[in-house]
């Protein structure tokens, strides 16, 4: 893997050169819609609702992405299976007035106390295109793709106020300082998007803390992922922060290569879908699995080792990792799950795994540059254990069920119909 430091210029330009719009009458080409929509829905879910974590933000994601490719995909004629629905259109429609009312219909849906900001913001995206049945069209394609949406995600358990399950034994979980917040249990009930069950693909579950695998996590861990150690490099600490970012880079990872790759309207669509939807999924069965171990997090393990009844470890009462623990199990690790099934999917999109993307943090400042996916993945092993949050197993086997989400994913949806 390549990585740069320090690279702003060239990811700022990378992500809002697409955004400059320039009006159809004039003959210049129009940007990316479904990129520019995604960044909306980006600002609307991060930036205005403060939807934090990724596995939180990605159900509104995955609901603007699969309303947009059904809108598409149908005004393309249908190339590819539809997701929910696919509305009656004749290939004259507008793709940019399909695209940009189906993420406003459901944006809206989601975020009522937004709404004011959100129509004036699709007002103005519809004011430059211009009117006609071309214009009509689009907004009908895409009003209906929405509705679909929305209709089916309306009883779908987002939100839900339950608790993670929480013990008083060695390795099991209790919630974590600063905050000792105890929310997000949701999501491992949450109606997936694409895979039938959120609990098909559980994993072996954590090493038991007596065991030598688990020592082994534990050394590992309480020294490289400590605030204060010296062991991890400079670039280590660099990969922690960056993948950590709550913003999400997976977000710019998919920007960058819709825009690097070139992809038209109507495949920017469907790998944007398939990338929410992969992502989400993966989280959704993650979190399950987290909820069935409920495993404690490094920080309560190291600092309460005394307890473990493991001879073996030894107990830091002062241990603090590099970065703030979510408010969530260890096992398994959410980022691993969510990175290797959007990894995995991207390798079966393009056909191949050495293709290379980047994206920028604003946590760390820095953009890391990959040359294929299964880099991505096996970095986000490691930066998890430099970040102090995870135990190596949580890492290796969170990739594990993440893998075959995406190979689930990637196998059946948003695949050509003939």
């Amino acid at each position: 893997m390549i990585r740069t430091r320090r690279a702003v210029v060239l990811v700022v330009l990378a992500l809002t050169a697409p955004l400059t719009f320039a009006s159809q009458a004039t003959g210049v080409p129009s940007p990316n819609a479904v990129v520019v929509w995604d960044l909306n829905a980006q600002t609307a879910i991060w930036d205005v609702a403060h939807q934090s974590p990724p596995q939180v933000a990605g159900r509104g994601f995955a609901m603007v992405s699969g309303a947009v490719y059904d809108a598409v995909n149908a005004i393309k004629g249908t190339p590819y299976r539809p997701y929910l629905v696919a509305p009656r259109a004749n290939g004259r429609e507008s793709t940019d007035a399909a695209v940009g009312t189906a993420a406003y219909r459901v944006l809206d849906a989601i975020f009522p106390a937004q709404r004011d900001r959100l129509r004036a913001q699709y007002l103005e995206w519809l004011a430059r295109v211009p009117d006609g049945p071309a214009k009509r069209g689009g907004v009908r394609v895409g009003a209906q793709a929405a509705a679909a949406m929305v209709a089916a995600r309306r009883h779908d358990g987002a939100f839900d106020p339950r608790p993670w399950t929480v013990g008083v034994e060695p390795g099991e979980y209790r919630p974590t300082p600063p905050d000792f917040a105890n929310t997000g249990a949701w999501v491992g009930f949450l109606t997936p998007f694409a895979i039938p069950d959120a609990a098909m693909f559980r994993t072996p579950g954590p090493p038991a803390v007596t065991s030598d695998a688990y020592t082994r996590d534990f050394d590992e861990v309480k020294r490289l992922g400590s605030a204060t150690s010296t062991a991890r490099t400079a670039d280590q600490t660099d990969a922690a922060l960056w993948w950590h970012d709550r913003r999400s880079v997976s977000w710019g990872m998919k920007r960058d290569l819709a825009v690097s790759r070139g992809l038209d309207v109507l495949e920017t669509a469907r790998f944007y879908a398939l990338a929410d939807f992969t992502g989400t999924d993966g989280a959704i069965a993650c979190a399950n699995d987290k909820e069935f171990w409920h495993f404690w997090r490094p920080i309560t393990a190291i600092r309460s080792a005394d307890t473990d009844g493991n001879p073996a470890t030894t107990a830091d009462p002062d241990w603090t990792p590099l970065v703030t623990t979510p408010p969530n199990p260890d096992y398994p690790s959410g980022h691993t799950c969510r990175t290797a099934a959007q990894m995995t999917a991207y390798a079966h999109f393009f056909g191949r795994d050495d293709v290379p993307f980047s994206a920028f943090s604003v946590d760390s400042g820095t953009t890391r540059h990959f040359d294929r996916f299964s880099a991505a993945t096996a970095e986000v092993v490691g930066a998890r254990i430099w970040a102090g949050i995870h135990f190596r197993s949580a890492d290796v086997d969170g990739t594990a069920l993440g893998r075959a989400v995406g190979e689930h994913i990637a196998k059946r949806y948003f695949r050509p119909r003939r």
